[in-house]
């Protein structure tokens, strides 16, 4: 797809922060009964009554979290907000609000802040949350994000990272890897591009993981199934760091070990050939890659039963006592050490 040449762009200096504000505003629509009063004055005011809030918030630099060589604007703005709404749903709760924060350099005219936004509302609406808040301000270093949700469950139905016991059967769902393996693809074509820039890359093979990378999707269906099924979490995260590294998040909150077995981890068929593509270990790319936002999570063993069969979740190993420790057990029947080897925000480039 050829971009226009001569694109409008109308400066953010000619709308001031308040007539930006109204303009990038004007369209989101209330749909939480919790929302007395969204934007347009000094606060929000939400009315939860007999439930509690849960509050998440979460920050993204440009050239640390995302890439605008090959992240559109509007898929950014829909990720930025599902990844945090993911938040809210690994406490088994539901998403009300958000608020978004965002502060540009003067590169970014008023179009691009009018497509960031339209994938922000397409997410506000996709998900049923109502966008209640906010700032804008400058930058001297390209795109800042911020981010918080809000959301609400009945006190007896938020599930911790605390509540794992010994014998717990450990259990995920959707694939994992296919984020990581999406992000590949796209820093090899940004890569062929800067050689050639005439070059138009074909993605259609990789549309699968290409999508889990630029436009992933929370697990909220996954909060209604399992209260549909009956099945109450003992612990619960969501896997944004990789699996590895959430899995020993869940032992060190809990106090308990684990056995993660290598031939459970769910794989789409397309990471496991990209992965043969790239030379790169499936395995260790579902434990440390990344960004699939599904959810992770442990059971007792007596709800079995109700998971057993469901397409959308998988059971993948189980919790055993502290004193043995967060294991891998590989195909071989080897028993390898988890080490947390996923996405670190604070690691030198």
């Amino acid at each position: 797809m050829i971009a226009d040449k001569n694109p409008k762009r109308t400066s953010l200096e000619e709308l001031g922060e308040f007539g930006l504000i109204d303009h990038l505003t004007k369209d989101f629509p209330l749909q939480q009964k919790s929302t007395v009063k969204g934007i347009g004055d000094d606060a929000a005011v939400l009315d939860f009554k007999d439930r509690k809030t849960l509050v998440s918030t979460d920050l993204l630099i440009e050239g640390v979290h995302f890439d605008l060589s090959y992240m559109p604007l509007k898929h950014l703005g829909y990720k930025a907000v599902v990844v945090n709404l993911s938040d809210i749903y690994a406490m088994n709760a539901i998403a009300t609000q958000i608020t978004v924060s965002i502060a540009v350099s003067n590169r970014f005219p008023l179009e691009a802040l009018e497509a960031f936004y339209e994938g922000v509302a397409l997410a506000a609406k996709t998900y049923g949350v109502d966008v209640v808040g906010g700032d804008t301000t400058s930058s001297t270093k390209g795109m800042l994000i911020s981010i918080t949700a809000i959301g609400a469950a009945m006190e007896n139905k938020i599930v911790y990272r605390n509540g794992a016991k010994p014998n717990d059967l450990l259990v995920v769902t959707g694939d994992l890897g296919g984020a990581y393996m999406g992000l590949q693809v796209l820093e090899r074509e940004k890569e062929v591009f800067k050689v050639n820039p005439n070059n138009q890359p074909d993605l259609d093979a990789y549309s699968y993981i290409v999508e889990r990378q630029l436009k992933p999707e929370a697990r909220k269906d996954m909060v209604a199934l399992l209260d549909k099924l009956g099945v109450h979490p003992t612990a619960m995260i969501d896997i944004s760091d990789g699996l590895s590294s959430e899995i020993l998040h869940l032992c060190k909150q809990s106090e308990v070990g684990c056995n993660l077995y290598e031939d459970k981890i769910p794989l789409d068929p397309t990471v496991i050939s990209s992965c043969e593509e790239f030379g790169l270990d499936s395995t260790m790319v579902a434990l440390s890659g990344g960004e699939d936002y599904e959810l992770l999570f442990t059971v007792d063993q007596k709800e079995f039963p109700k998971i057993k069969g469901n397409p959308n979740l998988t059971v993948v190993g189980h919790m055993t006592a502290k004193s043995e420790g967060a294991h891998l057990i590989s195909r071989n029947i080897s028993k390898i050490p988890l080490t947390a080897q996923g996405w670190n925000s604070l690691a030198k480039a």
